[in-house]
């Protein structure tokens, strides 16, 4: 991201109401809500790691979204290939897995593209602000982290200007969603004052859409999202369908927002695809992390895409660095060097920005 869209883009205005809230004990994406954080996948697989194996903490999400169960199949594809031992944690996701990275707490995390490069740089949330968690390196970007705006039908929401005045929850608070919601907002000219703004996690959020407590929900996970599938086999609820001038700010607003679909179908009860927004998935790790190490898990995971079913479509080799947005890795960068004949190079410099987060 370059220097002059951080300019343009008055963070500490809309940040305000995150204030207080402590960057790494809250939830990332609403999407991958926590469900008992820190606790460790049983799905299968070895407790100890074979002859010349590590056991290695992996940070996911919440058990209802979906860097959980992808976490879950990186798990089995990296024991069946490497002799290192996965054990994946149910978290907050992207913002508490920034803090356990940076304290060193874990060794891989899913997170988001825009909180790793706030975390980076030392922006976005006034948590970050003038203290950057330098030690954290990219590994590689995943698919898109839609940007799910649920409303009730008899809200009458056509357009995020219509959200003037209605009840919204933008997700937990210091949390990745509450971000791109407050950022999404600020970008069509409404700031925390021009609604009323609600902040939990999404199983809550669902039980406020249910008894009408609230108009909308923002929602941040790669479709479908669990949790989201579940809320709409019970209740009657929509999606705002983002007008294409208002896609057009959000996307000139900040980089790392790209154009996104949810399709026709993935959720009961939505006929019709829905136009919104997305920020990228991605894996990070520590820049302590031993090369060999980041590079053996780096290649069993692209080198065995064909073994997934979650995002199957969206992960490859070819678009691992779409939306890099800090330094590469050196072991994850000799991986992919390797793929390209040695000519790849990072798409993010760590310092000057990143790239657009697309598909």
């Amino acid at each position: 991201m370059t220097n002059d869209v951080t300019d343009d883009f008055d963070r500490r205005k809309f940040l305000t109401a995150v204030g207080a809230a402590g960057a790494f004990g809250l939830a990332g994406c609403v999407g991958e809500e926590p469900e008992g954080g820190g606790n460790e996948s049983g799905d299968g697989g070895s407790d100890q790691p074979e002859e010349g194996g590590q056991n290695v903490v992996w940070d996911a999400g919440g058990t209802g979204g979906t860097y959980y169960p992808l976490s879950g199949e990186f798990k089995t594809i990296v024991e069946e290939n490497t002799p290192h031992v996965l054990q994946v944690r149910s978290t907050g996701a992207s913002v508490e897995n920034v803090g356990n990275l940076g304290g060193g707490d874990a060794d891989f995390a899913l997170i988001q593209n825009d909180v790793a490069y706030f975390a980076v740089n030392g922006t976005g949330l006034d948590e970050f602000e003038g203290n950057p968690i330098e030690n954290i390196r990219g590994v590689a970007t995943l698919y898109p982290e839609t940007i799910h705006i649920i409303t009730r039908p008899d809200a009458n929401i056509g357009s995020l200007q219509d959200l003037q005045g209605a009840r919204v929850n933008t997700g937990n608070l210091g949390s990745g969603t509450q971000v791109n919601a407050l950022q999404i907002l600020e970008s069509v000219g409404l700031s925390p004052d021009d609604f009323q703004e609600q902040n939990t996690g999404f199983s809550q959020a669902a039980d406020q859409l249910s008894d009408n407590d609230i108009d909308a929900a923002f929602v941040v996970g790669g479709w479908p999202v669990g949790a989201v599938e579940e809320l709409a086999t019970t209740t009657d609820i929509q999606f705002l369908d983002i007008p294409q001038e208002e896609r057009q700010a959000i996307l000139e607003s900040a980089e790392w927002f790209a154009e996104d679909t949810i399709p026709a179908g993935t959720y009961q009860g939505v006929d019709e695809e829905v136009d919104t927004v997305s920020v990228q998935a991605m894996i990070a790790t520590r820049e302590d992390l031993d090369e060999a190490l980041v590079q053996d898990i780096t290649a069993a995971i692209f080198n065995n895409t064909d073994s997934l079913n979650t995002k199957a479509d969206f992960i490859s080799v070819d678009s691992a660095l779409d939306g890099m947005s800090i330094e590469l890795h050196p072991g994850a960068q000799a991986y992919f060097d390797e793929q390209s004949g040695g000519g790849n190079e990072s798409s993010a410099s760590g310092e000057n920005g990143t790239e657009n987060a697309s598909e």
